[in-house]
């Protein structure tokens, strides 16, 4: 099953897609929002029981998956083919940063370029979504405690990633979370899937999940080591080869561009990149 934010005239909501359609599931209650729904624990069966769509998908405006996640941890450096591009050696250890709730834009959005750089980078990512409060949770039992999968494009400003990763991966409105949220029922390994992102229709990434260096049981036990995962939180997972900065010369976005993450089971997220007024 998929779920998604959304809003309908001016009306912020969640549901679940049938068909061409969009079951309003915050306006049947008892859940204003998807995540509150998750916090809850029973999204899948709120869902279950209800098939017709209120609202055709053509009618709505995407909101980011997971409009407000108390936590967005993502890791960085962590597909081999990525690691080689970039003449890295292979990491030892998980490397994390934090993204803040403030990056974020919905499918069909606009991502902006910012006026201080011109080294703006595309990394299509998929995404687990945490389903309940996890603390010091093995490997082996991690992807019990995630709800489901989406998508993310971690928007990298290049030269100030260089002497500073939080600034770099933090800028107004460079982080597009969507379009849904692919039930974990429905995908269980996420190492078969596929990422492919393309720029301009032109294809810039191309690779399986199963080139992780580390994989989303290990990234997911590892952050539940250092802080409670909440119902709702992002964790990324890293980006495959073909990013702007390993190219020659680099590939970097601008205005009018436009930018489209595909991973198999869950959708394709799309959005236009602006420049900053």
């Amino acid at each position: 099953m998929q779920f998604l934010s959304f809003s309908n005239n001016g009306n912020a909501s969640w549901g679940a897609i049938s068909g061409d359609g969009v079951v309003d599931l915050g306006a049947r209650g008892p859940h204003a929002t998807l995540k509150d729904a998750l916090a809850a624990g029973d999204f899948m069966d709120i869902a279950a029981g209800a098939n017709e769509a209120d609202i055709a998908l053509a009618d709505i405006t995407f909101l980011p998956t997971i409009t407000d996640p108390t936590h967005m941890f993502c890791a960085g450096r962590n597909y081999k083919d990525h690691v080689e591009e970039m003449g890295h050696a292979m990491p030892e250890n998980l490397s994390l940063f934090l993204k803040a709730s403030s990056t974020l834009v919905p499918h069909g959005g606009r991502m902006i370029r910012p006026k201080v750089s011109e080294c703006l980078d595309f990394e299509g990512e998929l995404c687990a979504v945490i389903g309940r409060e996890t603390r010091h949770v093995s490997e082996a039992d991690a992807l019990n405690h995630v709800a489901g999968y989406t998508i993310m494009v971690d928007g990298s400003v290049r030269d100030m990633q260089k002497h500073s990763v939080t600034a770099g991966k933090n800028f107004h409105a460079t982080g597009p979370l969507g379009p849904v949220m692919t039930s974990a029922d429905e995908i269980a390994d996420p190492s078969e899937l596929q990422i492919k992102t393309t720029l301009n229709g032109e294809v810039v990434q191309d690779s399986p999940v199963s080139q992780l260096i580390f994989d989303i049981p290990y990234i997911i036990s590892y952050v539940s080591r250092i802080t409670t995962l909440q119902p709702g939180d992002i964790v990324a997972t890293g980006s495959p080869a073909g990013a702007g900065a390993g190219r020659t010369p680099p590939l970097w976005m601008k205005g009018g561009d436009h930018l489209a993450v595909a991973v198999s089971r869950i959708g394709t997220l799309a959005i236009d990149i602006v420049d900053e007024g």
